[in-house]
């Protein structure tokens, strides 16, 4: 959508389907190229083509697939700048205005999409394509190079490759030699992200997470720029340059922490002032947060697993009600600063622990491992040794232990049990996967379910896996929550478990949010569940 800076004049820049149109555009598209050097203010995106009935017209369409069209503010003039493919996936501009890499990803007889996106090139000023590279993505971990951006002055693209089993940042000449240069790694954590700026979306560095995510800029200036932010902002270490004006001399940047959920500031270079445009959580400039501290424990097997402890304000965090929250993805991990979830249970009493189980990403493939599906074992081992670390420190009370989790994060919660069904005294698992099978099936109507099926895996471990199937030995009671229209997991996925665990005799209560979807964006459904997630834990935990 455009909308004028008077917020009225709202237009769809998206294309429309017509009554000819031989199915649905399920892509609305996306702004590769913001043109920054175009007067007009057109942009370059993405089109989903939908091929068109020629019955009874002569203005019918047979193009189909993924193409790049030019599109002006109004949405009511577009040129179609790179022709539409059915499989490419993916379009990559130099910033201003040129399409320099295509990513194919081939689909099967049966239209399912296959393991292996392969990645087309243009020299300078010219409209053939080469072959680039092909980078594998349905196996345990993504191999091969995985571009993100490509820079026009320089001639390369950056992108993602493993070294040492790890994710670095490395570029590729786009001259004709795909000459490849190593740019950035970390010996002990991966690459997790480029670092853009401004309408061209130049890149000026990388980011990691160590304990707390850091950033390693390639343009000077915008380095000792930075440290003097960190200076001149204190207890807001986290800073992050989010948009530039087209000179760049005027910085859109946000600075926050663990106990600062934000603000936005706008920075002139010329004469060096900052100013602060925005709270991002006004409601809680005047609330006490608790700091969240970056801690290790020993898994059973010695390992030590890194986490987030946070504690409530003013607590010497010793024998109080506490949670183990694991994140969700699995592909995910969590990190230090502000997290409203985490702050929420803290305020009302709770020690909460986000542990970065074996399954969690940012650490290498090796703590990766195969996933937190098909190596599930580990992960939620670690899950619960988080829970048994609480108890061993003294920091959770006798009893009153539990764990709350949202997506793999509450199927973690719940599988928990079926290992140590003593160890946790209540669940709350939001949007959870209950039931590995049932996952896979969902993903058959869409074209990536050859990737979700190999994800999953086939044996023993998705019905072990599979908390639903073992629902008999969850003790604990178990309060769930779910929207009716979540694309993530299933809403059938809580609906089976709550009945397994009826049908096992088992105390369980499950909300449905009529509308809503995965993440329950909703402020009355969330205000909601966090009311009846705490009443649940207060009264399970005798509190």
């Amino acid at each position: 959508m455009s909308i004028s800076s008077d917020g009225r004049d709202q237009r769809q820049l998206s294309a429309r389907t017509n009554a000819r149109s031989l199915g649905v555009a399920q892509d609305g598209g996306t702004v590769i190229d913001w043109l920054p050097d175009d007067p007009a203010g057109q942009v370059l995106m993405t089109r989903d083509f939908i091929p068109e009935s020629s019955l009874g017209t002569h203005i019918s369409s047979s193009a189909e697939g993924l193409g790049v069209e030019m599109v002006d503010p109004a949405g009511t003039q577009r040129r179609t700048v790179v022709s539409p493919r059915p499989s490419a996936v993916e379009y990559l501009t130099d910033g201003h205005g040129t399409v320099r890499m295509m990513g194919l990803q081939p689909r099967d007889s049966a239209g399912y999409a296959g393991p292996a996106i392969n990645y087309l090139y243009r020299l300078r000023s010219s409209n053939d394509w080469k072959p680039f590279g092909t980078l594998n993505i349905g196996g345990d971990a993504t191999i091969g190079f995985n571009p993100y951006a490509v820079d026009r002055d320089l001639d390369i693209a950056y992108g993602f490759d493993r070294l040492d089993g790890r994710k670095a940042l490395y570029s590729v000449a786009l001259d004709g030699s795909l000459k490849r240069q190593l740019v950035f790694a970390r010996p002990d954590v991966d690459v997790s992200g480029l670092i853009r700026l401004g309408r061209q979306n130049r890149v000026v560095g990388a980011s990691f997470v160590t304990d707390r995510r850091q950033a390693e800029f390639f343009d000077p200036v915008l380095q000792k720029l930075r440290i003097s932010l960190g200076k001149a902002l204190p207890g807001q270490p986290l800073v992050t340059f989010i948009d530039a004006s087209a000179d760049e001399n005027t910085l859109l940047l946000f600075a926050g922490s663990d106990t600062n959920a934000g603000r936005y500031y706008v920075y002139h270079k010329s004469n060096r002032q900052l100013e602060e445009v925005v709270s991002a959580r006004p409601q809680l400039n005047s609330v006490a947060l608790s700091p969240v501290k970056a801690i290790t424990f020993p898994a059973a097997d010695g390992t030590m697993i890194p986490a987030y402890l946070t504690l409530p304000p003013g607590s010497d965090g010793k024998n109080i009600p506490a949670i183990v929250m694991p994140h969700g993805g699995p592909g995910a991990r969590d990190e230090w600063g502000f997290d409203w979830l985490s702050q929420f249970f803290a305020n009302r009493g709770y020690a909460v622990l986000q542990p970065n189980y074996r399954g969690s990403t940012g650490y290498g493939d090796a703590w990766y491992q195969k996933n937190g599906f098909q190596s599930w074992r580990t992960a939620i081992d670690d899950v619960n040794d988080a829970g048994r670390w609480l108890m061993s420190q003294g920091i959770a009370a006798q009893g009153k232990l539990g764990i709350v989790g949202w997506s793999y994060g509450g199927y973690a919660a719940l599988q928990s049990s079926v290992l140590d069904p003593d160890l946790f005294k209540a669940i709350v698992a939001i949007a959870p996967v209950t039931d590995l099978e049932m996952l896979r099936t969902e993903a058959s109507g869409y074209s990536n379910y050859r990737l979700v099926d190999t994800f999953i895996g086939k044996g023993p471990h998705v019905v072990q896996g599979s908390p639903a199937r073992n629902a008999a030995r969850i003790k604990a009671p178990v309060l769930m929550f779910h929207g009716n229209l979540d694309r993530n997991v299933g809403v059938a996925e809580s609906r089976y478990m709550a009945g397994r665990l009826k049908d096992a005799g088992r105390t369980v209560e499950y909300v449905e949010f009529k509308g809503l979807d995965h993440y329950l964006e909703d402020d009355g459904a969330r205000t909601e569940m966090l009311g009846k997630s705490d009443a649940f834990l207060r009264k399970s935990l005798g509190l």
